[in-house]
């Protein structure tokens, strides 16, 4: 009997230490991982991002991507000369897993001016490749590299001056996915940070060139997502529905500042930090250095328009770094109830604005008037970047807040009054169209041609009376006050 108890306690150990030793994860070393095949990356420009990897064997991975210098458009009326890879800014998402064996084609295209190369922080070798990869115009070189962590890496031109390659454009995103893939979600999406410096102030037409002493100074002109100005508002906003679940792959390639990534009137379930494999949850705003990324995931669960910003609020709202989410479905009263307006948020552009008063007289300046349509032209840029966040695209202003422009009998009735409203700035109670408002118009900092230009684009648009605004007109105003 004795000794049927000892063979059953025995069997039962060794039963436990063959469970424990079943259960215990075996550990792979990924630059042992096992090559199975050969496929081509599929490389998207943002805010597209390749299919998942999913539960896909490591294979050797070939990527090719061409380096591009052309001409862009940062915001209305500013272009300027980006220097990409694969034609985007950001430059083409790439997707990998954990054990893939990349090998790396990059393309110099022939009328470039300039020799480029690539630094992929996802990269574990010399200059994350940028030593392998110096191609001037007309060439390609190819080097290959293991990818030996999961996570969500930079990469950039390294070639020098550094900073000034990656000013103009040149940073991206690739994804090292673990092995069996990321969690599924139903959207997904690549946003990328980058501040520019140009030799004109924010908003000033034509054909910008970067300044060298503004990104030394870190004096960015612009901070925008994905390359430009209202690259992800409107209809280049990206999309939901109520009750999905959405990734984001957000970057920040600098050169210079850190972003404050934020989405207004969401809460991140999941952050990936520093694109790494801690997860913070429940996360209001998550900071991304320069040449870091973070992945972000939320469900969306009520419809609206959600912005996107640096919530370094100045440079979203001023400087270009807004962009949005626009979620469609059904309404939830239980976790949201309020009355939406929509058209709060919205991008204000550069010009300078001041509470009102009755000094700080600016020096008169005379200029030479323009053609009715070259003064239209120019005023639209200006209301475009001034006033548009409060008197919306068609003029139609925002109820109960902020007058119409449009059919206006405030403004048809007295162009001397309205020229004194846009230099002087107003406070307190006027009727508009027969509705009664009390707000604040603030001064703003324009050049008397500027006033004259945006008034004559607000008098000739939305049905008002055509009046031709003259600089000689403006300064009469500001003579008299």
């Amino acid at each position: 009997m004795k000794h049927l108890k000892l063979g059953i306690l025995l069997f039962a150990i060794a039963a436990l230490v063959t469970s424990c030793k079943s259960d215990k994860k075996i550990e792979i070393n990924p630059a042992e991982i096992a090559i199975k095949g050969t496929m081509e990356a599929e490389l998207t420009a943002p805010p597209n991002v390749p299919a998942p990897v999913g539960n896909r064997k490591a294979k050797k991975l070939l990527v090719n991507m061409e380096i591009l210098e052309e001409t862009g458009t940062m915001t209305d009326g500013v272009e300027y000369v980006y220097w990409t890879f694969g034609g985007s800014v950001p430059g083409s998402f790439i997707r990998t897993r954990v054990g893939d064996e990349v090998e790396f084609t990059l393309s110099n295209h022939p009328d470039n001016k300039l020799p480029h190369n690539i630094d992929l922080h996802a990269v574990t070798g010399p200059g994350g490749g940028a030593t392998s990869s110096f191609v001037a115009p007309g060439h390609e070189k190819t080097f290959s590299f293991k990818t030996l962590n999961p996570g969500l890496y930079v990469y950039h031109c390294a070639t020098a001056p550094v900073g000034m390659h990656i000013a103009n454009g040149m940073y991206g995103l690739i994804l090292v996915e673990p092995e069996g893939g990321l969690p599924k979600v139903d959207k997904e999406y690549y946003i990328m940070q980058g501040d520019f410096y140009t030799k004109g102030e924010n908003g000033e037409p034509g054909l910008q060139a970067f300044d060298m002493k503004k990104a030394v100074d870190e004096d960015a002109d612009y901070v925008v997502f994905n390359g430009k100005v209202g690259a992800l508002t409107g209809d280049n906003a990206i999309t939901a529905n109520v009750g999905e679940t959405v990734r984001l792959f957000v970057g920040n390639g600098g050169p210079n500042l850190t972003s404050s990534f934020h989405v207004i009137g969401e809460i991140f379930d999941n952050v990936h930090v520093e694109g790494g494999d801690l997860i913070n949850t429940n996360v209001q705003t998550t900071s991304i250095p320069a040449g870091g990324a973070a992945i972000v995931d939320f469900k969306v669960d009520v419809p609206g328009t959600f912005i996107l910003v640096d919530h370094a609020i100045f440079r979203a709202f001023n400087k270009g770094a807004l962009g949005m989410l626009k979620v469609k479905g059904k309404e939830d009263k239980k976790l949201y109830s309020g009355v939406k307006q929509e058209g709060i948020y919205h991008p204000e552009g550069g010009t300078l604005q001041e509470m009102p008063d009755d000094g700080n007289k600016k020096e008169v300046v005379k200029t030479g008037e323009k053609s009715l349509a070259e003064k239209i032209a120019s005023g639209k840029q200006i209301y475009t970047k001034t006033c548009f966040a409060c008197h919306q695209a068609n003029g139609e202003g925002i109820p109960n807040a902020f007058p119409p422009l449009a059919k206006s009998d405030y403004l048809n009735a007295d162009v001397k009054r309205a020229i004194s409203v846009v230099l002087h700035g107003k406070t307190g109670e006027i009727t508009v169209n027969g509705k009664l408002y009390n707000s604040v118009m603030t001064k703003q900092t324009l050049t008397d041609e500027e006033v004259a230009d945006v008034l004559t684009y607000v008098y000739n648009s939305w049905d008002n009376n055509k009046t031709n605004v003259k600089v000689t007109m403006v300064q009469e105003v500001k003579s008299t006050h």
